[in-house]
């Protein structure tokens, strides 16, 4: 790579989503010559589609624990340095109208190209220049500075941040930049994987539950230890909804998970008390008052004719309990990157500092956003990790 006709600027940020954008802004402040690449022809392409156009653009909720990496603790800093608090009053002062939806769940009332707006004017504001439809190629480490190259131009810079994302989403451009960045650099990898995605069924699932898609249900879920407590959905392929996607973030091939339907029912006690009080009651017919009856028929399929309440065995009682409560279902597979709302995994913590993002053995070079193994739980963390990330990598940048 030849320098000799190399623009110069302070920063380039690679990336123009929301922590590359978020990243840009506060570098400005700070009165740095600010470049922002970013290969799609608009910036912020995962912040126009989230949310349903809404963009769940933070949760009140955030803290540590609702963040998944191979070091639980590495979050912490960044998520101090800036909060979800910090970001909200960023929206307030844009006069962007939000409500919170459910679960701590902020969303805009009218359109996340709002969010977009708002980030192109605090940009704009700050002095940032930023090129849409142009990618970096090539980042080469010179003495004091980088090179980086984007098709026949080169620009100088003291500071080069990653904010590239991982490789959800491919049709919107998702690509594995920040992967081969830090391979260049000998950083290592917490292996990707797709998070927040739906599951597929096995054959058998998907004969046995092959007429309940677009049922959904209230359910508590879990793999080991880990629970969650939210809204699930069947599709032709497999499960969906909040629930599914919270716990796949967390699941790996070949482990099952454990699905309760009606979470907040003693089912052995009311059939007990049912037994006694309404002995010719049919199974199915109590159960139909909590579930869809299609899911509940589904759900008691391995009974082939069940007696009337006032005929069951406490045996009996405890295999439909099993039968409703204590769901194992091991699924194939997930539905890939081109359904997943974040990649898992991503340049390793143990490479960064916690408080600046920047690379511990190139200095100048930092890694922010979802391209880092930090992913949050559903439901507006991702988003908070990209503004906290990009907040503090552009104090130091």
């Amino acid at each position: 790579m030849s320098s000799a006709s190399a623009m110069k600027f302070d920063v380039v940020v690679v990336g123009a989503g929301a922590a590359g954008m978020m990243c840009a802004i506060e570098a400005g402040k700070r009165s740095r010559k600010v470049l922002v690449l970013e290969k799609a022809n608009k910036c912020g392409q995962k912040i126009l589609i989230s949310g349903g156009g809404r963009c769940n653009f933070t949760n009140i909720l955030a803290a540590p624990d609702r963040f998944i990496s191979d070091n639980p603790h590495f979050c912490k800093s960044a998520l101090r340095q800036y909060t979800q608090y910090d970001f909200i009053t960023l929206v307030e002062k844009h006069g962007i109208a939000y409500h919170e939806k459910k679960l701590g769940q902020l969303f805009c009332d009218e359109s996340a190209k709002q969010i977009t707006a708002m980030l192109e004017a605090e940009c704009d504001a700050n002095g940032v220049t930023i090129w849409e439809g142009t990618g970096a190629d090539h980042i080469e480490r010179r003495e004091n500075s980088f090179l980086v190259s984007t098709g026949a131009q080169f620009i100088e810079a003291e500071s080069v941040v990653i904010a590239t994302g991982g490789l959800s989403i491919p049709k919107l451009g998702a690509n594995d930049f920040a992967y081969r960045v830090a391979k260049a650099f000998d950083l290592p990898l917490a292996p990707p994987r797709p998070g927040l995605v739906p599951f597929t069924f096995e054959q058998v699932d998907k004969d046995r539950f092959a007429d309940l898609t677009g049922v959904s249900a209230d359910v508590s879920i879990r793999i080991g230890k880990i629970q969650f407590r939210e809204n699930l959905l069947f599709t032709h392929r497999g499960l969906s909804g909040p629930a599914i996607l919270q716990i796949s973030s967390f699941w790996r091939a070949g482990e099952a998970v454990m699905i309760d339907f009606l979470p907040d029912v003693d089912l052995a006690g009311l059939l007990k008390e049912k037994r006694r009080s309404q002995p010719k009651l049919k199974v199915s017919s109590l159960l139909k008052e909590f579930l869809a009856s299609r899911l509940a028929t589904s759900l008691l399929g391995e009974f082939k004719d069940l007696p009337e309440l006032g005929n069951l065995s406490d045996r009996k009682i405890q295999d439909i309990v099993k039968s409703i409560k204590l769901v194992n279902i091991t699924p194939n597979g997930t539905e890939g990157y081109a359904k997943a709302e974040v990649t898992v995994g991503g340049i390793c913590t143990s490479t960064l500092h916690s408080k600046t993002m920047e690379v511990k053995s190139v200095a100048g070079l930092y890694f922010i956003g979802e391209a880092v193994d930090v992913t949050g739980f559903l439901g507006g963390y991702n988003f908070q990790w990209a503004w906290s990330s990009g907040f503090v990598a552009g104090q130091y940048a």
